[in-house]
């Protein structure tokens, strides 16, 4: 029997569970959050709608961590928001501590899964995750970078007029600002991006992607995306449960490639029932580089923080 659990029922975790169940990807889903009554009262609303869109599927929501065992795939959407009057090391120390008590449990009632990590800040939390559960580094990565890539997909198929099926890109680096977009890696219909669109557009569309997150949160006023961030789940969940050695952007730890080791970073993997099977090395331009460095660096000061401070200890 198959079996994903999500730990955090809040938008980002239901809107994933809806996709996993639409797709039929699993015999169970998992719903679990701490706040009482919450994750059943979400798994039954989204129960009663398999009879329509005729999907045999069980999810289940719960409030006992000892329901997500035997999980191929924990999906971790847990997080503290950032609240008034909090900075970012605050923010940074509750999610940790949100952390420890997910890694742990994820350690006690699944030893075996994948955790996919999704709660922000991604690339930080991905990296306490794997040094709290200990898990293989192929066994721990963060979503990131799927979504980033469609955004930067959506806004090129917008900017052209041209069907979305036929554009691919890539996104590498931390998510956020800093993310790298990589405009030579980007096509529609294997045409490169460079020439259907001038510079300037191109490059708009860069820094649009690179402040994707921030658009919808402006524009929602109370809250962030959890459409496209569950749907970026559920792609890279269908690549793990079917074995698809799909090559996709993921948070995923490097040991030595492009010259980093330690940190998770967003780069190209081929992602499988392993997990992370392998860390795809792309040929970077100097400008490529310098702007990967540069993400690498704001990453590895934060990561240094908590080192220093065993933050998560």
């Amino acid at each position: 029997m198959s079996k994903i659990s999500i730990i955090g029922a809040g938008q980002v975790g239901a809107a994933t569970a809806v996709r996993l169940v639409d797709m039929e990807l699993v015999d169970e889903v998992v719903l679990f959050d701490v706040v009482d009554d919450m994750p059943q009262g979400k798994a039954l609303d989204i129960a009663q709608s398999t009879p329509v869109v005729q999907k045999q599927v069980a999810i289940r929501g719960t409030n006992a961590y000892k329901d997500i065992a035997d999980s191929d795939i924990v999906v971790v959407t847990a997080g503290f928001p950032r609240k008034p009057g909090m900075d970012r090391l605050d923010l940074l120390a509750k999610n940790i501590e949100i952390n420890k008590s997910v890694s742990a449990n994820i350690v006690t009632y699944a030893p075996r899964t994948i955790v996919l990590y999704v709660a922000n800040p991604l690339d930080l939390m991905t990296y306490v995750c794997h040094k709290l559960t200990k898990f293989p580094a192929q066994r721990v990565f963060g979503m990131a970078g799927v979504l980033d890539t469609t955004r930067f997909r959506t806004f090129v198929a917008m900017e052209t007029g041209y069907t979305i099926r036929d554009v691919q890109a890539q996104v590498m680096g931390g998510h956020g600002d800093a993310m790298v977009p990589l405009v030579r890696y980007c096509s529609v219909a294997g045409i490169p991006l460079t020439e259907l669109l001038p510079k300037a557009k191109i490059d708009a569309i860069v820094d649009r992607t690179q402040k994707g997150g921030g658009e919808i949160v402006k524009l929602l006023k109370t809250g962030s995306a959890y459409y496209a961030p569950g749907a970026a789940v559920a792609q890279m969940c269908q690549a793990i449960v079917r074995d698809e050695k799909r090559i996709l952007p993921v948070c995923a730890q490097l040991d030595g490639e492009y010259g980093y080791k330690g940190p998770f970073v967003g780069v190209p993997v081929v992602l499988g029932r392993k997990g992370v099977e392998k860390v795809l090395q792309l040929q970077l331009d100097a400008q490529e580089k310098a702007l990967l460095a540069k993400s690498v660096s704001s990453l590895q000061e934060q990561l240094d923080e908590i080192e220093k401070g065993k933050m998560y200890q």
